[in-house]
């Protein structure tokens, strides 16, 4: 370390990705000191470093954003995961937040549950993990999608506070139980607040095509954002609920696999991005039986997937801004990067790219941090093997991809050598 006592890192001779002009700007040299990048030359810096990266044949770009994770839910078989005690949950999710890292993904967004503990633990350097945009815990109807409560419970019968919480969700019920679950997750430090305005794959007791909330129950979500001066997204698959969601105030959507062209057509027009979350289906279908996901949950997932690469097409042809997520679930997480090969498949990688590096940012709120190898911006770095604008797919098996992590000046892994 200098006499300062930083950490000085040079990444040399790596071809760099601009992210501005998503172009291949040739070689580059950065410079590192503590968690920021000082210095992007074309010149070998001659400064003295702590450690070098020699990145030579290899391409240089900032650290992957995924917009939609959970690390909360750390395992696919729930009735397992819901015995858990609170020492292997947060085993768990320091698990899946170090393999986060690992996969080159340095900026998460975590999409429901209360993970402000596992940030202090990230930020203490009890564990290695992702930075978290957060929308703590998510807000759900009872007998919506964040309500994981067993369906035979309500023979107990149903209690009249109108709110009550899990890891995962507030259940709240009309607008002044959603409106103070909203102020309650704000006042912790969530960055936006995300709600659940239909049925899922991966909850017990829902159809899958159930419209959930009323307009006015998202209204009372929405103009507390709105007065936090965040946003609010909604998990929404079909377009009665997108609908619902968007012309209440709602900005972004969460999945989508169900969307047509007219709904496509208003969410352009209102400004509203979309995160599409295709690998998520696509691992479930091959690999949810194995890990235990209920049955019951693995039929909900059917055709899922392929409704989805559809929405995108849907979705781009009426100018709608597409984010870049995931929603792997537990042991499922390890697929991670495969949504790089997926999205190949439907969009120029250049759009991609985009998707990850300008609109995940911005729905992280983290402009002018993280996105781009520029001084000033946060040393989040992958080294990769392979051209990303030529061979996005090739991201999608990261040990063989990626030769080098850097996330916030520290060295993840180096495999250059």
């Amino acid at each position: 370390m200098g006499d300062d006592g930083v950490m000085r890192t040079l990444i040399v001779n790596g071809t760099m990705l601009d992210t501005g002009s998503m172009t291949l700007v040739g070689e580059r040299h950065l410079v590192l000191e503590g968690d920021r990048i000082v210095d992007v030359t074309e010149s070998r810096p001659t400064v003295e470093a702590d450690q070098t990266i020699d990145a030579a044949g290899r391409f240089v770009m900032p650290g992957f954003v995924d917009a939609h994770v959970h690390h909360v839910i750390t395992s696919v078989d729930f009735p397992r995961m819901l015995r858990e005690s609170p020492v292997e949950r947060a085993l768990g999710m320091a698990r899946l937040a170090e393999g986060m890292v690992r996969r080159g993904f340095t900026t998460v967004r975590d999409a429901a549950g209360d993970v402000s503990g596992l940030i202090r633990a990230i930020n203490a350097g009890m564990c290695r993990g992702p930075r978290i945009a957060r929308a703590g815990r998510c807000l759900s109807q009872t007998g919506g999608h964040g309500d994981l409560a067993p369906a035979d419970q309500l023979a107990d019968g149903v209690c009249a506070c109108q709110l009550h919480s899990n890891e995962l969700s507030h259940v709240a019920d009309g607008p002044d139980a959603v409106r103070l679950a909203a102020r309650a997750e704000l006042r912790a430090g969530s960055d936006f607040i995300k709600i659940m305005s239909s049925g899922g794959v991966a909850s017990p007791s829902d159809p899958f095509d159930a419209i959930q909330y009323t307009a006015d129950e998202v209204r009372a979500v929405t103009v507390e954002t709105d007065h936090r001066h965040t946003y609010t997204s909604a998990h929404a698959y079909q377009p009665d609920a997108i609908m619902l969601a968007i012309e209440n105030g709602v900005r972004c959507i969460e999945h989508g696999n169900l969307l047509d062209t007219p709904t496509a057509a208003r969410m352009a027009e209102l400004g509203v991005t979309m995160v599409p979350t295709l690998v998520t289906y696509q691992v479930m279908n091959e690999n949810g039986a194995k890990f235990g996901l209920p049955e019951r949950n693995l039929e909900k997932n059917q055709g899922v997937f392929e409704h989805g690469q559809r929405s995108i097409e849907v979705a781009r042809s009426a100018g709608v801004e597409l984010g870049f997520g995931t929603d792997l679930l537990g042991e499922l997480q390890p697929w991670q990067n495969r949504e790089f090969a997926i999205r190949a498949e439907l969009e120029p990688a250049a759009d991609v790219l985009d998707s990850m590096y300008r609109v995940n940012v911005g729905l992280c709120r983290a402009e002018g941090e993280i996105g781009r190898l520029e001084p000033g911006y946060s040393a989040d770095v992958v080294v990769a093997n392979v051209d990303p604008l030529a061979n996005l797919a090739g991201l999608a098996e990261p040990d063989a991809a990626l030769a080098a992590v850097v996330h916030r000046g520290s060295l993840v892994f180096d495999r250059t050598g």
